[in-house]
């Protein structure tokens, strides 16, 4: 089982990229589960969001405390809060950054990788400019870090769910498909 936690703010879209994540894992024959963890529920405040996969059934229905990858939407999280928290030894970490931060030192035991999802948000008109929605940019580009689930599947999962900007949605996610850097195995 994988277990993936998603670091935001409110109104950037990260429990709907795990529950689109989610569907894109089931349509790939993935068991999934998805549910968030809200503090202060505000534009701009910080949101968690968890989602599990497995090829068996999922049992389990605590909440995710040892994560194997963990997704950021918003850099100045790292400021006040432990992204790497019970984050498995040589996990992935994937940052919504133009490129790796000052004290990359600090992630030398994870995997790290990093897309501008707000360059692609704003170039594409998706949110606004004081507060780009990049959820479905993060999600392409978790795809290619991973290798799963395939880009039709997160494409049709978007598809699925999103009513407006559908096509800019889904060219979002491969342009960050696309655009990822810093890819370990």
């Amino acid at each position: 089982m994988l277990e993936i936690r998603f670091h935001g703010r409110g109104g950037q879209g990260a429990v709907v990229a795990t529950i689109l994540l989610a569907k894109a894992f089931f349509r790939a024959g993935y068991q999934v589960q998805s549910f968030p963890l809200f503090g202060v529920e505000r534009r701009g405040a910080p949101v968690e969001a968890y989602l599990r996969l497995d090829t068996e059934e999922i049992l389990i229905r605590t909440n995710s405390y040892t994560p194997d990858h963990v997704v950021v939407l918003d850099t100045t999280l790292l400021e006040g809060i432990d992204v790497t928290r019970g984050l498995k030894p040589m996990g992935r970490i994937l940052l919504n950054s133009p490129a790796p931060p000052a004290d990359v030192a600090r992630f030398s035991n994870f995997r790290l990788a990093w897309v501008d999802a707000t360059e692609i948000a704003l170039q594409l008109g998706l949110g606004t400019r004081t507060h780009p929605i990049v959820n479905t940019a993060m999600m392409g580009a978790f795809a290619r870090i991973l290798g799963a689930p395939p880009m039709d599947a997160v494409a049709g999962a978007i598809e699925e769910e999103m009513g407006e900007k559908l096509e800019i949605n889904i060219e979002a996610a491969r342009k960050a498909y696309e655009r990822v850097a810093g890819i370990t195995k």
